[in-house]
């Protein structure tokens, strides 16, 4: 879609979406950034950010703490690399082995967010959902 050339401009521009705070601020953001691409003539580029930047911003209906882990395939990734690792050195005889093998990997990563390292934490996110009930109690509260 965007040459060699064009491309940091474009990621800088992509960021820019991705910082903000609050959905309202980034999809003002993201309007202006299609704008200005689409006036340069790249306008798959317009439509592809227009059509598409809702399901970009859901990580920003989480708590900050949680939109990092929430935005990236970290956690994914390294699930994967486990599940790599843990195979290569094990000869499977067949399909149902390799499944027991890659879900008794993924019960104990469950197993280790829950108990020990905990990669979202849940009282956070509990707390956000309370305090965005309360806003929208208070805009219906003041729309009547």
């Amino acid at each position: 879609m965007v040459g060699a050339a064009k491309r940091k401009e474009l990621a800088s521009d992509l960021r820019a979406i991705f910082s903000t705070t609050s959905r309202e601020q980034a999809f003002g953001i993201a309007s202006s950034v299609a704008q200005k691409w689409r006036q340069k003539g790249y306008e798959k580029v317009a439509e592809h950010l227009e059509e598409h930047i809702e399901e970009c911003l859901t990580c920003l209906a989480f708590p900050e703490s949680h939109r990092r882990r929430i935005r990236t395939t970290n956690g994914l990734e390294r699930l994967n690399q486990e599940i790599k690792r843990r195979t290569r050195v094990v000869r499977i005889p067949n399909r149902e082995a390799c499944l027991r093998l890659v879900t008794a990997l993924a019960v104990e990563q469950s197993e280790e967010w829950i108990t020990g390292r905990r990669y979202l934490e849940m009282g956070e996110l509990e707390e956000h959902r309370r305090e965005e009930q309360r806003a929208t109690k208070g805009v219906a509260l003041m729309e009547r």
